[in-house]
């Protein structure tokens, strides 16, 4: 885990996939995470969504009938331009389709909370 705080120029990286995605059997979410992790990337979220489709057409909605749909998933990552230039062939090669978008962002501030500090115990 980052250690370090982080501002100016950055980019973010978005990646668009499937929830039934897998890399090497094990559902894709959790290896991106933990590849970013693991190469001390600044810190990643992973949103799902209620719908949405992707390059075949293919609509994937979330419905009471079928919980176990193949719903999207974007994985949003912040990080220094020259991380992201490091760390972003690898995640591009974890991902058998999807889409990745990358936008040049301002960092106002990335420093992690001081040890025993919640972000829930600040006023």
């Amino acid at each position: 885990m980052a250690d370090w705080e982080i501002s100016g120029r950055g980019l973010r990286v978005r990646a668009y996939f499937g929830e039934r995605d897998r890399h090497h059997g094990k559902p894709l979410w959790s290896a991106l995470l933990e590849f970013l992790r693991g190469q001390h990337a600044a810190g990643a979220t992973v949103e799902r969504g209620i719908a949405g489709y992707g390059a075949n057409s293919k609509i994937h909605a979330a419905s009471i009938v079928d919980l176990s749909a193949d719903l999207p998933l974007i994985l949003e990552w912040i990080d220094a331009e020259e991380v992201v230039a490091r760390l972003l062939p690898d995640l591009e090669a974890m991902l058998q389709g999807g889409l990745i978008t990358t936008d040049p962002v301002t960092i106002i501030r990335y420093q992690p909370h001081p040890r025993g500090k919640s972000a829930s115990a600040t006023p």
